[in-house]
């Protein structure tokens, strides 16, 4: 168990916390929290993929395996993070039950991989899957506090992040998780933390499901009444154009 670098990691994370309420105290705790969530989200993306698909092994093939050092040291930064927001959310208590228990089984799982030395390869690539839509979850959340959610670029940022959501996480998650299942050398505590965690990730995918097809309703809505403006605005046009028409005309028969 690398205690070092999870400690170095969470002191890290603590610190960028800090860092931002110094730097931006009139934006509150949960402003500056959420840009260390965002910090953490591109940090662990880059090094899970450089994990995944550049230093190996492939976790499709070679789940359970023993741990590398690049796998070891990936995981200690994110398990840093963890424990930092996990503590943040307790303190402030900004989450549902449900986000607790996503912290919980990543805190759990990320501890297991790190304990027994094995299962770090498919422990990242649950990581990278699961934290590929998270800057794109906190830029939503910063352009709604800016005012600049309801633009073509907040509809931008959601329909990307149901797209990944649902293709990365729930799509080849499903590929990961029937994996872990079938290989031989995953523990059994590991696989019941891939049923935990590909569980919550359709927990997560019904609330957005229905997020979408409510926004996608509202849309559709204002689509049809901007429509229906734009031909009244024409009818009402064309009308006073005809108006114009027969004045002209009633002109012309008077000379």
């Amino acid at each position: 168990m690398p205690v070092l670098q999870v400690l170095c990691s969470l002191i890290g994370w603590l610190g960028l916390y800090m860092a931002f309420c110094r730097v931006s105290p009139h934006r509150g705790p949960e402003w500056n929290c959420r840009m260390v969530t965002l910090s953490h989200g591109v940090v662990i993306v880059l090094l899970t993929a450089y994990v995944i698909f550049i230093d190996g092994p492939w976790p499709l093939t070679h789940a359970g395996t023993a741990n590398t050092p690049h796998q070891i040291w990936a995981l200690s930064v994110c398990l840093g993070y963890f424990l930092f927001d996990m503590g943040w959310c307790v303190c402030f208590g900004t989450e549902g039950s449900v986000m607790l228990a996503h912290h919980a089984a990543s805190i759990t799982g990320i501890l297991l991989a790190l304990l027994m030395g094995v299962s770090a390869c498919e422990t990242c690539a649950v990581i990278f899957g699961s934290e590929v839509t998270n800057p794109l979850l906190q830029t939503r959340w910063f352009l709604r506090r800016l005012d600049l959610y309801d633009s073509l670029l907040g509809d931008a940022v959601d329909l990307l992040f149901i797209f990944l959501f649902a293709t990365v996480r729930v799509g080849v998650g499903a590929a990961m998780f029937y994996h872990e299942l079938t290989s031989a050398r995953t523990t059994k505590v590991m696989k019941l933390g891939g049923v935990v965690m590909y569980g919550l990730a359709w927990v997560f995918m019904v609330d957005i499901a229905r997020f979408g097809y409510k926004k996608s309703r509202v849309r559709y809505k204002q689509w049809r009444e901007k429509h229906k403006e734009v031909n009244m605005d024409g009818q009402h046009l064309d009308k006073k154009k005809d108006d114009i028409r027969l004045e002209d005309n009633s002109a012309v028969d008077k000379d």
